[in-house]
């Protein structure tokens, strides 16, 4: 009995293997950036799978590029040093001392824990932030935030590079300033950024929500960016969603060819989205 189910497991396996055939091929030589809230990264576990998932679609020729949150990592570490921390629609307020930590815990402890994730499961990842090789420089995004940017020039030569040798590049949002500084880059805007730069094939925002929801709190599994706009004026897309469809209005207005919006704590997430008939979350276009 247990051989013959272990044998049904291998043929539904081989099956959706073989299904799984055109999406291989239209993805090969895509590039996909992917961003991981810090919600979605999850436990031990959940870092292992989204890993693997990536090392896979390194093996079937995507190029993937992932750019990292990690607000609860930040707010515990303040909390630790007794440094205050304030939200103004959303964005940190961010003086010196507090940049000082976002960089330490972004580019130090989150970013090395997804980049050995990785690297553990096969794959050749390379922890970098968006002031290396001057990949974003930004401006500063309102003086009453303090150290918080909004890219203003990116230069994607080193990303083309590590792609051309087979490498996974793990990014944390943090940008350089022109006159040397520091700046807290918010996730998606990160993202949305650096997909546009490389006129990537999707980009994917991993959340701890299923998609755009409609009046009737239904996913929808694929909306214009049109349709967008029109939800946001009625006010059915609302709260913490805003910033992540404006992301997506404007990844695609830079040239990116579809935004999906899907909960990163779902089991490969990703690998659904990519590579079966239905996807996951909710794909916004162009119109």
């Amino acid at each position: 009995m247990k051989a013959r189910e272990m044998n049904r497991d291998w043929i539904a396996t081989a099956h959706t293997l073989s299904h799984a055939l055109p999406y291989l091929q239209r993805y090969t030589g895509a590039t996909v950036v992917i961003k991981l809230g810090g919600h979605a990264m999850g436990s031990d576990e959940a870092m292992e799978s989204f890993a693997r998932d990536i090392v896979l679609m390194r093996q079937v020729g995507v190029n993937p590029v992932i750019v990292h949150g990690g607000g609860p990592m930040i707010n515990a570490m303040l909390d630790k040093l007794g440094i205050r921390s304030e939200f103004v629609n959303g964005k940190r307020v961010t003086d010196q001392a507090t940049v000082e930590v976002v960089e330490m815990i972004l580019s130090g402890l989150v970013n090395k824990r997804i980049v050995q994730a990785i690297n553990r499961q096969g794959g050749r990842a390379v922890g970098l932030s968006g002031k290396d090789a001057n990949l974003m420089i930004c401006e500063m995004t309102d003086p009453s935030l303090g150290f918080v940017g909004t890219p203003a020039e990116m230069d994607t030569t080193l990303l083309r590079t590590l792609f051309e040798r087979d490498m996974i590049p793990v990014i944390a949002p943090l940008g350089g300033g022109r006159n040397g500084e520091t700046f807290n880059v918010n996730g998606d805007t990160a993202a949305g950024a650096i997909a546009a730069a490389l006129k990537a094939d999707r980009l994917l925002l991993l959340t701890d929500v299923s998609g755009v929801k409609n009046a009737a709190g239904e996913v929808v599994t694929e909306l214009k960016a049109e349709q967008i706009r029109q939800m946001t004026r009625d006010g059915t897309i609302a709260g913490g969603m805003i910033p992540k469809t404006e992301t997506a209005l404007e990844a695609i207005a830079g040239g990116v060819r579809a935004v999906v919006i899907l909960d990163g704590r779902a089991p490969n997430a990703c690998l659904l989205e990519l590579f079966t008939e239905h996807g996951a979350g909710s794909l916004i276009r162009p119109d």
